[in-house]
Formats: C-alpha cells, sequence, structure tokens
C-alpha cells in the first residue's frame, strides 16, 4: 500500500507487522516483541549503535594495542568455565592461519555455542595485550560462516556493517537484525518525505529515504553522519511541531483575564514609605529586606506585561538557588488579588507545600485586603493550606472560604485541582519544582483552573523550577512556555566554600567546622543519605543518625531532628527552634531540600554524598549561605562509582546551577531529563541536546513558522505523520479545528 504518488508513509509501515517478513516466524517474532519491535516502521527506526567498517579490515599481524580493529578470523578453539566469584567465562582462541587472537566473554555463557570450532566470524573491538599475546574482551561479533560450513551473507563482507541492539538471550543476533532491516527498506521502497523540498534546501538535508538508508545500509562511513543530521532533525522537528501546535490551540480557545499591574508599583526600594491604598505588589516589594536584582526587575517586567494582557500567561521561571524566585511569584499572585481574585500554589509534595504556607504568612505578614463582607471593609490577606493530610471540619472550612472569596492564596499539591475544590475567582497559579509535572498536567491544571473557577476564566500560569535545566532542554521539554531566567543572585551573597570529604582526618575536620560555627552562635544543617524510596524507612535512619551524632561528633550540642513522617505540627515546632537558635544543628532528610529559609545556617554536612542527584547536591548546599557571613558545604563519602566522583567533582568545582545542570545532562542524558514529558513514539532516540543543539534551534524555527502560517492546514502530510507519534486523546486536542 503506498501514497498516491507511489510513496509510503511511515503510517503504513506502522500498520506493517514484523511477521510479514520473509524470516520472521513464531519464535522470532515474540523475540522482536520482547524489544518492543511489532512493526516495520519500529524496525527501521531502531538504529544501528555503531558500525564495523570492513573496509578497513585488519589483519592479525596488523593489530595496534589500545586501537579498536575488526578482525576476521577461524575459532581454533573454545573453552566455558566458571570464575572463582562464580560468574561464566568462554575463552576463543582465533586465527588468521598464521598468528592467534585471545578473545574472552563475561556474562555470555551463549557464545560457547555460536563460536564452536571451526566458525568464521568479524571480532569488533579495542585490542590489549596479555602476556605478549593480542586480546580482546567482550567483542561485537558476526558470524561469517557458521559451523555447518553456510556462509552467512557473502555480500556483507569486505563493507560496512551495522550493529544493532541485539539479545542474545532472546536469540536475536545484530546480524540477523540488520537482515530484517535491510529486507523492510528494499520492500517499502520510496518514503514519502512530509517536510518541504524548500526547507531541506535551505537546512542542506537529505530526503527521508536516502537518511534511513543511509544509517541503515551505508556503503561507506561517510553515508552516516548526513543521515543522522536528518533523522535527528526530524526528531527535534515532531516534537516543536507538537509543542507549537499546542499552544496556538490554546490560544483558540482560551478566555484569559487582565490584571492592573503598574510598573511603577515593581519600581520601588525597600522601606519606600505606603499606604492602604497602594497595590499589594508595592506594599510587598516595599516592605521586602532586600533590594530587587536586576533580573528580578527583568523578570518581574516580563511578567507583569502578560498579566496585563487578556490572553493567560503561559511562563517557566526558571532561577538559581538563591536568586529570589519567591519574591517574584509572590508579586505575581498579589497582582491576581490586587484585581480581585485569588492566586494558588502548587507543590508536588505535602512537606513542601507546608514549608510554602509557613513561609508565605511570614512573608505577607501585615498586607491586609478589601473585604466588604466584614466589619471595616479590610481584614488580613489569607494563606490557606489544602492537601490530603487536611481533613474534616477543617477541609470543610477551607473550601468554603475558598468557593466564597474568603481565602486569598491556597497552596497545595495537584489535589488543589479534584473535583471538589471551588474558587470564587482564580486568577494566577504558580506551580513549584515543574521538573515533577509534564505537559499533560500543565494542560489539565488550564483546563480545571477555568472549570473549578466561578469566574469561567482562564488563569495565568506561571512554572516555577529552582532546578536549572540547560537551554537546549528547556526547549524540548518547555516548549510550550515563555522562558523568564534569573541569572543573578542578591547582592551581598558569599560564596560557599564546599569540600569533598574522604580520609577520615578530612571528616573530622568536617564535624569540627560545625562545632566552630555553633561557638559562634550560627546554625548548622546534617543531611541523612536516601537510604531506599520509602519516607518511613528513610525517617528511621534520620532518628538513629541524630542519636549517634548526638552522642559522638556532635556531643554537647542542642541536636534537633526533621523527616517526612513527623506531622505538620511537630516540624514547624523544630524548625521554629532552630531559627530561634534553641536547636544548633538540624540532623534532616531531603525535606529541607527546597523552601527553608535560615540565614543563621552557614554549614551543611552532607552524609553519602554521592547517592544524590547533582541538581538534589546544589539545591541542598544552597540551604546554607543565605546570610551575610561565610558558609561551608562538606560532601562526605567515598563513591562507588566514576559517575558519582563526577557529581561530586562539579560541586567541589562551581556553584553555578546552570553549569552543573549541564554536567547533569551530559551524566544522565536526555531520557532522565525528558522524562516528565509524554514518552512513546516521540522519545528523542538519535538526538543528543547538547551535541545538537544548533539542529534544535533550526527544528524550533521551522515548526513554528510552519504552524504559525496556517496551523499545517496545507501541510497535510505532516499532520498524518504527526498523528502516529501521539495518542489518540492528542491528536484529537491538537487537530480539533
Amino acid at each position: 500500500m503506498t501514497d498516491a504518488t507511489g510513496e509510503r508513509r511511515l503510517r503504513q509501515l506502522a500498520a506493517i507487522e514484523v511477521a510479514k517478513l520473509r524470516h520472521v516466524g513464531v519464535k522470532r517474532t515474540e523475540a522482536l516483541a520482547g524489544l518492543g519491535i511489532t512493526s516495520v516502521f519500529d524496525l527501521i527506526t531502531l538504529y544501528p549503535r555503531r558500525y564495523i567498517d570492513r573496509t578497513r579490515r585488519a589483519e592479525l599481524s596488523d593489530l595496534a594495542i589500545g586501537e579498536e580493529a575488526a578482525v576476521f578470523a577461524t575459532v581454533e578453539s573454545v573453552k566455558a568455565r566458571r570464575t572463582q566469584n562464580g560468574k561464566s567465562l568462554v575463552e576463543v582462541v582465533a586465527t588468521d592461519g598464521e598468528r592467534f587472537l585471545r578473545v574472552s566473554f563475561f556474562n555470555q555463557p551463549w557464545r560457547a555455542n555460536q563460536l564452536s570450532q571451526g566458525v568464521q566470524a568479524v571480532f569488533f573491538a579495542k585490542v590489549t595485550e596479555y602476556r605478549g599475546q593480542a586480546q580482546m574482551a567482550n567483542p561485537v561479533v558476526d558470524v561469517i560462516v557458521g559451523v555447518d560450513g553456510e556462509e552467512r551473507d557473502p555480500s556483507k563482507v569486505g563493507v560496512i556493517v551495522p550493529i544493532y541492539p541485539a539479545s542474545g538471550k532472546a536469540g536475536l543476533t545484530s546480524w540477523e537484525m540488520g537482515g530484517f532491516v535491510d529486507e523492510s527498506l528494499r520492500r517499502a521502497g520510496p518514503l514519502l518525505d512530509p517536510l518541504p523540498a524548500s526547507i531541506r534546501s535551505e537546512l542542506g538535508l537529505l530526503d527521508r529515504t536516502s537518511a534511513l538508508r543511509g544509517i541503515h545500509l551505508p556503503t561507506a562511513m561517510d553515508d552516516v553522519p548526513p543521515a543522522k543530521q536528518r533523522l535527528i532533525f526530524d526528531e527535534f522537528f515532531r516534537l516543536q511541531l507538537l509543542l507549537a501546535l499546542r499552544r496556538r490551540r490554546q490560544a483558540e480557545v482560551e478566555a484569559g483575564v487582565s490584571h492592573p499591574v503598574s510598573d511603577d508599583d515593581l519600581d520601588v526600594a525597600p522601606g519606600t514609605a505606603t499606604t492602604e491604598h497602594d497595590s499589594l505588589v508595592r506594599q510587598f516589594l516595599a516592605g521586602h529586606r532586600f533590594a530587587l536584582t536586576g533580573a528580578q526587575r527583568r523578570v518581574l517586567g516580563e511578567i507583569a506585561a502578560d498579566l496585563r494582557s487578556p490572553r493567560p500567561m503561559h511562563r517557566l521561571l526558571q532561577g538559581d538557588v538563591g536568586s529570589g524566585k519567591t519574591v517574584v511569584a509572590l508579586s505575581a499572585l498579589l497582582a491576581a488579588i490586587d484585581g480581585g481574585r485569588q492566586g494558588a500554589l502548587m507543590a508536588p509534595t505535602e512537606v513542601l507545600a507546608e514549608q510554602h504556607v509557613a513561609s508565605l504568612r511570614r512573608d505577607l505578614e501585615g498586607l491586609y485586603v478589601h473585604d466588604d463582607g466584614v466589619l471595616g471593609g479590610r481584614r488580613p490577606l489569607r494563606v490557606q493550606l489544602l492537601t490530603g493530610r487536611v481533613k474534616g471540619k477543617e477541609r470543610a472550612a477551607g473550601l468554603e472560604a475558598l468557593a466564597s472569596g474568603g481565602v486569598d492564596i491556597v497552596v497545595g499539591t495537584h489535589a488543589l485541582l479534584t473535583d471538589d475544590v471551588c474558587y470564587h475567582a482564580l486568577g494566577v497559579v504558580v506551580i513549584d519544582e515543574q521538573h515533577r509535572f509534564g505537559v499533560e498536567q500543565r494542560a489539565q491544571l488550564r483546563d480545571k483552573g477555568r472549570q473549578h473557577s466561578a469566574e469561567g476564566r482562564d488563569p495565568d500560569l506561571l512554572v516555577m523550577t529552582a532546578t536549572p535545566i540547560p537551554r537546549t532542554a528547556a526547549m524540548v521539554v518547555f516548549g510550550d512556555l515563555d522562558r523568564s531566567v534569573l541569572d543573578e543572585l542578591p547582592k551581598g551573597r558569599k560564596p560557599i566554600t564546599t569540600t569533598w570529604s574522604r580520609s577520615v582526618t578530612e571528616v573530622r575536620d568536617a564535624w569540627q567546622r560545625v562545632r566552630d560555627e555553633v561557638a559562634m552562635g550560627r546554625r548548622a544543617y546534617v543531611i541523612c543519605p536516601l537510604v531506599e524510596e520509602s519516607e518511613r524507612i528513610e525517617a528511621t535512619s534520620a532518628v538513629a543518625e541524630r542519636t549517634r551524632l548526638a552522642t559522638n561528633e556532635l556531643a554537647g550540642l542542642a541536636v534537633g531532628l526533621l523527616h517526612g513522617q513527623m506531622k505538620s505540627a511537630e516540624k514547624d515546632a523544630v524548625m521554629e527552634e532552630f531559627r530561634r537558635g534553641d536547636l544548633q544543628v538540624l540532623v534532616a532528610t531531603v525535606v529541607i531540600e527546597v523552601g527553608v529559609d535560615v540565614p543563621e545556617a552557614t554549614v551543611i554536612v552532607i552524609e553519602d554524598a554521592w547517592r544524590f542527584g547533582l541538581a538534589q547536591l546544589h539545591q541542598l548546599r544552597g540551604r546554607v549561605g543565605r546570610g551575610q557571613d561565610a558558609s561551608y558545604c562538606y560532601l562526605l563519602g567515598d563513591p562507588p562509582s566514576d559517575d558519582g566522583a563526577t557529581r561530586l567533582g562539579a560541586m567541589v568545582d562551581s556553584q553555578d546551577g546552570f553549569a552543573l545542570a549541564e554536567v547533569d545532562l551530559d551524566l544522565r542524558g536526555e531520557g532522565t531529563l525528558l522524562g516528565a514529558r509524554q514518552r512513546g513514539r516521540s522519545d528523542l532516540r538519535l538526538a543528543n541536546l547538547r551535541r545538537d543543539e544548533a539542529l534544535l534551534v533550526d527544528a524550533r524555527r521551522v515548526a513554528l513558522s510552519l504552524v504559525a502560517a496556517d496551523g499545517l492546514e496545507s501541510h497535510p502530510e505532516l499532520v498524518d505523520e504527526l498523528k502516529l507519534f501521539v495518542d489518540e486523546e492528542e491528536a484529537a486536542y491538537l487537530f480539533k479545528s
């Protein structure tokens, strides 16, 4: 089945089962399904991991120690045994008739059957040396002549051979996978290319058929880079088209409100005299203890322009630890209240929501709102907590006040938008720690915000994260949002001296620093490591560690405890004691990761620091250095992996969250970072956000241009392809019109 042009669409290949291929029977079909491959489309989008260049095949006499090589040789002998620790080891001796090559396979017992005496194969790996003899460990193997003397495929000898992710246990070899892909491409014939020829020409991109043949069936290694370039562009392009379409669709259906925000009110210095007739925004900024940084002024200007517009705001606020995001977010919420509406602050966890309520009540103390329903027409601004832990009469009273307009800012988890929560007039929604919420949740929030507000309008949405995200990742994960960046720290902030303590002496010095700081009237945090994905076990560990420290390293000091299993009142009491100085050291789990602000805290000790991710370590370090005194961070522990050592080394070398985010992206790859995005066929398989930034920028520009023109109405081939990459519900929403 082909298009009217005689070219096949990807959708048609997705409808052809792999069982239709000549050499794929029931067993092969099951084995392929185990790898997530059920259609011809799945096969041709399984890209080679590497290539063996048989046009440059080395002879055994030419092997250079330390270099990778592809060697054609015959198996002389094979021996399988168990090592002392019980692991399987297959040892093969191969020869070209003159010299010998030792080949070892660890934990691959099936190699003994594959490589019996007489088998001829190509071995591809780095060449090492053992007792003067060349050897390879766990090489890629392609059998050319089997034990029965049958030649697998003579056409593959002396050419470029792609190596695919294969499964020996499932009985699938890279060789077979290549054969299936080869047959698929031959039988598919020319493929329809939905990218206009003018754009391909402008960007110097191959057509789709050439790209797929170039990556799967290259005749020379020079064929691979341009093929990859086109396919990487396609991955980015589809994502950017979907994000651009979502924004266009939102603009068609949304109904926003215009909030009264004066630029003069944003340009006010701390200590400026105000009256009750001034806006809440002006009163708040005049009463704030720090002058706004240039970055805060710039970002508040961008947000104010959004709030004044009748089109709902969709903005990402990115800021490093301590850059002042909370002041900016609070100003946006107060602007909604100035306009007679309400604000909602949504946090990913109940612990963080509770912390936000405490800090908001403290920061907004003394602010009053006009309310004709109370005596005198004014009442204190009301902040309400609403999470799963708020139950019974307290919850009922909070819901009633929210619906009647008696609550000005409500703080909670995503439970804020459950069916029993109704707003009088929801004006601004702030989502904290956005990396925990995906594109779908954002859309759901906007829809429910409108449905649950008596006003029936879309709230303005400010998405906030203290986790710095590389620009390229933000373009993919948050491409449906405008982006503001706080890239400046308040004046007076001193860099935090960060030390990685590994030796007994270094660890002793860390605890002495805690004692020295406490002796000067300051405070210290000690962070317990992540034990398991269980708050209960983590809490038990924290209790034991607090007891150990209080009787050993920190004996004689007032040592408190904070963990996620404590009740809200207990946590509040502990934090208040810590702020006052009644507690000098706080042993805590990661519940203090975000939102805790104690200027007197000048030292943080993170135990088994390698257990934490880089972003989390950076967040934890940000709990100190919030006052005028010099501050210190000690990372304890000896990582069992190179990645762990790289993370701790990066923490010592840099205090720039955005630079650390780039390191994190290198370490973890796109998969983890893009986890909040809808996954499936639209995953990035070839693209690398750092390496391929130029292609991402091009893809975004082209996508925005095509969607802005007519919403892809003049590109039905692109629409058809995009529907293949999203689920039915998403397609129905995006292509409704």
